[in-house]
């Protein structure tokens, strides 16, 4: 058996930075454990790549979503990320922080140290901004580059002219904690190739004597002595099991699906499910898998005229000259996130906050093909709302860990994102129409004109609705008191010695963006509670 100090379940964005951290002094040995197997591929390179690497389950996990009721009983693909780096090494690669009132909210559910002050120091530790920025809010020396988009298209322009049109400003940094306003996403993309935790934080680590990653390996069950976890018990590729013993810790990464299923296997979950199971009841946590909040996008379509897009730029007779241009580090589609610009709005004027998110990309994909793009000139301008109420929930169906569990995220619930998601639609509808917009659009395509009334647009939004690819909340973290928590605010799992939660799983509620960044800062505030130091002692 292999003893380390640490052992981290999960190489995914959370666990790429926490062996880097926990390892950085040298005194502490650390093992990472990931199903999935190398980061190495071209696809995961170049971020245009990204299309590819969703299919099959060489890159992610194929999992699905029970059937919705609120989707007329429809099922989703939801694929998560299985390879070195995790979902940052197969994502859209956006680099969205969330508004200041998102984790102030976490602070007042009870989770001392989560307000958007406590977190700001471990966002800017990892980042190292290439770009404007105030630098109260934004990094400079961090491992993961952020930069903005170089390549701009006379639809996007004239997307942000609308939302100006329309007393949207244009935002200076969404980056540093007021979100309201128009402008283009930042990414974690530099010099055209993606960075992802793996590049990032993972890889360095590794140089170090004292880490240890395992790829390949599906992790059966966490050891436990009593309610204390003492390491964890893995499968590899020849179906031979291992044992991973923590001096100190198990720390389990492996994202807001398999996390609470491991965790359920391992005895600690409500303990209904853990006898139907037939597994022994360590702790009986009633939040284990439940609490599951995902963002829900509905994208509306346009035809576009007297402009190029990206359908035609991926194509032959322009691809090969864009193939050159990212070769030659210039600015190329190949180099692009498949969202480039955006709206953060309000469904009312008198909102303080924005509960309204619309992403725009000069192009379009086919219907009922993900990221297949049309064979015309098109645009597409979607709609979310950023902070859905509807939850859900992650059940494992047998001790067997290769059976895939139930995740039910139930989609559109909730008559809050019913009500806001229909805002955003007429939002991203009146943008597509406007003035500035006018030279370049032609049609709509998707839904198409005629469909226009609230109870038409919602079935709409029913039938053609996706997944946001952001989980979380499985684990959520929470006092003792609450009885649906799963850690409490140093992320230790309540009940049970030695092991922590730290990944997007632990999330209460989901941040108005993508979760790449919240889980970066949440590994780095983790690390330090770890090793019990303070935000101000970075490294």
């Amino acid at each position: 058996m292999d003893t380390f100090d640490y052992v981290v379940v999960g190489a995914g964005a959370a666990g790429c930075v926490l062996i880097n951290r926990l390892s950085e002094d040298g005194a502490a040995s650390v093992c990472v454990i990931e199903a999935g197997g190398n980061d190495r591929h071209p696809l995961i390179s170049i971020p245009a790549g990204f299309v590819k690497t969703l299919y099959g389950d060489r890159f992610v996990w194929p999992f699905e979503t029970e059937p919705s009721p609120a989707l007329g009983g429809r099922s989703i693909a939801i694929p998560q990320g299985r390879v070195v780096g995790g979902s940052s090494s197969i994502n859209g690669m956006v680099y969205n922080r969330g508004q200041a009132a998102d984790f102030d909210t976490w602070a007042q559910m009870g989770n001392r140290g989560w307000g958007f002050d406590d977190l700001l120091p471990y966002f800017k530790r990892s980042e190292r901004r290439i770009g404007a920025g105030d630098d109260r809010f934004r990094g400079r020396v961090g491992e993961l580059p952020i930069t903005d988009i170089d390549w701009i298209n006379p639809l996007a322009e004239a997307f942000l002219d609308a939302a100006e049109g329309m007393g949207i400003p244009r935002t200076p940094d969404y980056n540093a904690g007021y979100q309201f306003g128009a402008g283009y996403f930042q990414r974690y993309i530099h010099e055209g190739k993606r960075v992802s935790a793996a590049k990032a934080f993972l890889r360095p680590a590794l140089r170090r004597k004292l880490t240890a990653l395992r790829t390949g390996a599906q992790v059966v069950a966490l050891e436990m002595e009593g309610r204390k976890a003492t390491g964890v018990r893995y499968r590899d590729g020849a179906g031979n099991e291992h044992v991973v013993q923590a001096r100190r810790e198990v720390i389990v990464s492996a994202g807001a699906v398999n996390s609470p299923k491991l965790l359920q296997l391992s005895g600690i979950g409500p303990a209904g499910l853990l006898n139907d199971l037939g597994a022994p009841v360590v702790a009986p946590l009633a939040g284990v898998g439940e609490n599951l909040r995902d963002h829900y996008s509905v994208r509306m379509t346009a035809r576009a005229r007297n402009v190029v897009t990206i359908n035609e730029y991926a194509r032959w007779p322009r691809l090969p000259l864009e193939v050159a241009k990212w070769l030659g580090r210039k600015p190329s589609v190949l180099a692009l996130c498949p969202t480039i610009a955006f709206v953060h709005g309000k469904s009312h004027p008198d909102l303080e906050e924005s509960d309204l998110r619309i992403l725009f990309t000069p192009g379009s994909y086919q219907d009922g093909r993900v990221y297949v793009l049309d064979d015309f000139p098109g645009m597409t301008c979607g709609a979310a709302q950023p902070r859905p109420e509807s939850t859900g929930y992650v059940r494992a169906v047998s001790r067997d860990p290769a059976d895939a569990p139930v995740v039910q995220p139930n989609y559109l619930a909730a008559e809050a994102d019913q009500r806001i998601t229909l805002a955003g639609l007429r939002l991203a509808r009146a943008l597509l129409n406007s003035p500035e917009l006018a030279p370049f659009f032609e049609t709509e395509t998707l839904p198409g004109a005629a469909v226009n009334s609230d109870d038409e647009l919602l079935d709409f939004a029913r039938q053609r609705g996706n997944t946001g690819y952001h989980l979380v909340g499985t684990c959520r973290m929470g006092p003792a008191t609450d009885a649906t928590a799963v850690v409490d605010d140093e992320l230790r799992v309540h009940g049970v010695g030695n092991l922590r939660v730290i990944d997007a799983s632990i999330m209460p509620m989901l941040p108005s963006a993508n979760t790449f960044a919240s889980t970066i800062a949440i590994a780095e505030k983790g690390a330090d509670l770890i090793r019990g130091r303070e935000a101000g002692a970075a490294s």
